[in-house]
């Protein structure tokens, strides 16, 4: 996103390409373990609903992100107090730390010591959560963003020094990388959590083309999931949902909540949009005159279950994520005698690019080698879907919209998903009784 298109606008011609304990201990767990030099204090908190591109900070803007479940926005100094009143968290964005010139900072002794005194200014700030430092750098920048990371990590430990990474669609120019596309992007990967040691990864990938869907979405997403848990740290996808060309097309509600669902259900603790409001990009979350869109409407919801349901998931490991049904590049189908498995059994069907992936998800989740909690996402996102869940033990389901659980009164439980939608169930105690919910 550089240059808000950067990426993006090669997704199409890729499209018919085939090709841990994890600190979701995340509600209390920092990166202590890959911090750098300096060792992070930063904790994520409440999960990540956020986006890239908006308008600035104004009261009237903050009270409709607030309004529809966003929690982290984009901020200036002189607007951190507007997030403050609206009960938002901030990332902060300054041309000292973020994009061209950013590299530079350290090397001037007088850019240095404005930046010194902005950390000081802005580090006890309460809306403060993170400093935006770079989006989409090539690998071959990776020791500068490093270096500068720790410059503010050495000052101000608690908040998240912010950088997002390319999609797997990228070249190897933009990757700063070498090989196939995923030789390429594992070296990327590889390179970014050993030389920067984010606290937090952060990627973006832009599925639904004019003419299909991404072939590479769940390559991406499963080459994530495994970077993250294997460095110890959260990780936030930035999903689609505008257009700003003509080979990309405006998602509807339903494939937004297949966005968020299957994100869950390979255990992201952050959700991200792009874009909020931006001139030249089309559908998003807010119009040029600050009316909500029909996307805000659906986000409005989806943004609250996205919250609810990770926020479940924060203290258990993600153990695997499967599928049932298309088996897409980067997938991984459901082992036999699974510990929770479909009934009937959904036969495997071939995978097609540019088509709509078919079936089920389901993401894995609880201490390690014990899967206590699943995710269940239905994979159409054109029409509602019948199942059967049997798990090895009473399930009880998880209402996204209350926060409570209620009991099924079985190991099989019957689910009506919407399209691109899911649920989030557990299996009961031997004895049946309820676990206690964690949220506060």
């Amino acid at each position: 996103m550089s240059e808000l298109v950067d990426a993006k606008t090669v997704a199409l011609s890729l499209m018919t390409c085939a090709v841990a304990p994890l600190c979701l201990m995340m509600g209390g767990c920092a990166s202590l373990g890959v911090g750098g030099p300096t060792r992070s204090a930063w904790h994520i908190g409440k999960p990540i609903v956020t986006y890239w591109a908006g308008p600035p900070m104004t009261d009237a803007t903050a009270q409709q992100m607030a309004d529809g479940g966003w929690n982290l926005v984009w901020c200036k100094e002189s607007e951190l107090d507007v997030a403050h009143r609206h009960g938002l968290r901030a990332y902060l964005a300054d041309t000292l730390f973020s994009g061209a010139g950013a590299l530079a900072t350290l090397d001037d002794p007088v850019k240095t010591e404005r930046l010194e005194a902005l950390i000081q200014r802005v580090k006890n700030h309460p809306a403060l959560y993170a400093y935006h430092l770079k989006d989409e750098p090539s690998a071959t920048t990776f020791p500068g963003w490093a270096r500068l990371a720790d410059f503010i990590r050495q000052r101000d430990p608690a908040h998240l020094a912010y950088v997002n990474l390319y999609p797997t669609y990228a070249n190897n120019r933009q990757l700063g990388t070498e090989g196939d596309t995923v030789t390429a992007y594992k070296e990327h990967l590889r390179l970014f959590v050993e030389t920067v040691k984010p606290e937090l990864i952060s990627y973006d990938h832009y599925h639904f083309g004019v003419k299909g869907d991404n072939s590479q979405y769940f390559l991406n997403l499963a080459m994530i999931r495994q970077t993250a848990l294997d460095a110890g740290v959260p990780f936030l996808n930035i999903v689609q949902a505008c257009s700003w060309t003509p080979s990309m097309r405006i998602p509807n509600g339903d494939e937004l909540r297949w966005l968020v669902y299957t994100s869950l259900a390979y255990g992201a603790q952050g959700i991200s949009y792009y874009v909020y409001c931006h001139p030249k990009h089309e559908g998003a979350m807010a119009n040029a005159d600050g009316t909500p869109t029909v996307l805000y409407h659906a986000a409005r919801v989806l943004n609250r279950e996205f919250v609810a349901i990770a926020q479940e998931l924060q203290p258990l490991r993600s153990l695997g994520a499967y599928h049932v049904g298309m088996t897409p590049p980067g997938a991984t189908p459901l082992p036999e005698n699974a510990d929770f498995r479909l009934d009937p059994p959904m036969p495997a069907a071939e995978y097609k690019p540019l088509q709509p992936v078919q079936g089920f998800a389901l993401g894995y989740f609880g201490q390690p080698d014990k899967p206590t909690h699943v995710v269940v996402v239905n994979l159409d996102y054109k029409q509602t879907v019948a199942t059967t869940l049997v798990g090895p033990r009473p399930l009880q389901v998880f209402d996204a919209a209350t926060g409570k659980w209620s009991v099924v009164g079985s190991a099989r439980a019957e689910l009506q998903l919407p399209p691109g939608g899911g649920k989030l169930l557990r299996a009961g105690s031997r004895r049946f009784l309820p676990y206690p919910s964690i949220r506060p």
